[in-house]
């Protein structure tokens, strides 16, 4: 992800200027959630746009097969040539879906970095438990949240991100073997709006990077 328009890096601000340790973990760890945030985002733009794509193929394959079956009068030739047409259209349509397939792979890699980011925040709160015992230290880390506050974040961003990969795996498998428009148009809107990631998804990350000088006071 380095070099995409939007990625934050980490920088230097006030209180949060000289972190080191634990403060400087965290800090690169809520770096990080913004970026793969951000290629999330992108992500779904692209899958919305490959199950578009198959959506429409399917309506036009089955709309072209009705013509077909509605035509009484078929000679050899012309049936061999609706054979090779339907053969081209299966290839294509093929195609399509392992660019949806290649898009919920970068998704699944994605979650894999987030789960990775938990286990690291995690570490840095067992860390503390170690440390200064099950309340933690007294003085925080950046501004107010303690570890245990910064690590429950984290938690909550990647599983809402958890169940909607598994929403788009599922679309994955049926999108193309849908042929019900309103099935079809279910599917696309499930994509498109991602139900299992709610708006305070948003506010969560922004709270993470406020508290951890990505964002001024």
């Amino acid at each position: 992800m380095e070099g995409e328009s939007g990625d934050i890096t980490v920088t230097s601000n006030r209180k949060c200027s000289a972190v080191t340790g634990s403060g400087r973990k965290t800090k690169d760890n809520a770096a990080d959630w913004h970026n793969l945030m951000l290629r999330w985002e992108r992500l779904n733009d692209d899958g919305f746009k490959a199950a578009t794509n198959i959506v429409n193929m399917r309506r036009s394959q089955s709309d072209r097969l009705l013509v077909d079956e509605s035509s009484s009068s078929s000679s050899s030739s012309s049936s061999s040539s609706s054979a090779s047409q339907q053969a081209a259209a299966a290839a294509e349509l093929q195609d399509k879906c392992i660019k949806l397939q290649e898009v919920v792979d970068k998704m699944v890699a994605v979650v894999m970095k987030m789960e990775r980011l938990v286990t690291s925040q995690q570490g840095i709160q067992d860390l503390e438990e170690f440390q200064f015992g099950p309340e933690g230290r007294k003085i925080p880390l950046f501004h107010s949240w303690s570890s245990k506050q910064l690590e429950e974040s984290c938690h909550f961003l990647l599983a809402a991100y958890s169940q909607e990969l598994q929403l788009k795996r599922t679309i994955l498998q049926e999108v193309a073997h849908t042929v019900t428009p309103d099935l079809c148009l279910v599917y696309l809107s499930c994509w498109l709006h991602q139900p299992f990631i709610p708006p305070h998804s948003r506010l969560t990350l922004e709270a993470l990077l406020l508290e951890t000088g990505h964002r001024p006071l």
